[in-house]
């Protein structure tokens, strides 16, 4: 049986990694200075990224044989490396960056995608996301 002393310092070796699970306030707050990037507005990325990972960072999706990472769902077959497959890793970073609460580096490869793939990258846009956006706006801002 492993001592709360060794789980302690277990604990402090090897931290786990922070997730997140954001509410549209909080992301909207997180996201402000993506508003308007690329003529994409909030409402427009908060929801495409509830219908992409539910506001969750841990989410992972196995999708036609590449994995897509975080809240953007990133994938590593052009955007992120992992150990899966070959990547073009565009972003240059990690894929399991895009898992933690820190959005920075989620938000520029982001737009690195909408520079290079536009919006409809995210395939929750045109059918979900490019009207009636009112839901996700966020009243506290």
């Amino acid at each position: 049986m492993m001592s709360f002393a060794s789980l302690l310092l277990l604990g402090i070796l090897f931290p786990t990694l922070q997730a997140k699970e954001f509410t549209k306030c909080e992301l909207s707050q997180v996201l402000k200075d993506m508003d308007g990037y690329g003529g994409v507005t909030l409402p427009e990325w908060i929801c495409n990224i509830f219908h992409v990972s539910g506001f969750d960072t841990q989410t992972i999706v196995n999708n036609n044989g590449k994995t897509e990472y975080g809240l953007f769902q990133i994938n590593n077959k052009l955007w992120c490396r992992d150990n899966q497959i070959q990547s073009k890793n565009i972003c240059d970073i990690s894929c399991d960056k895009f898992l933690d609460d820190d959005l920075t580096d989620d938000m520029m490869c982001a737009k690195k995608i909408l520079d290079s793939e536009g919006i409809d990258y995210w395939l929750p846009h045109k059918p979900l996301c490019s009207e009636k956006l009112e839901q996700w706006l966020c009243k506290k801002l």
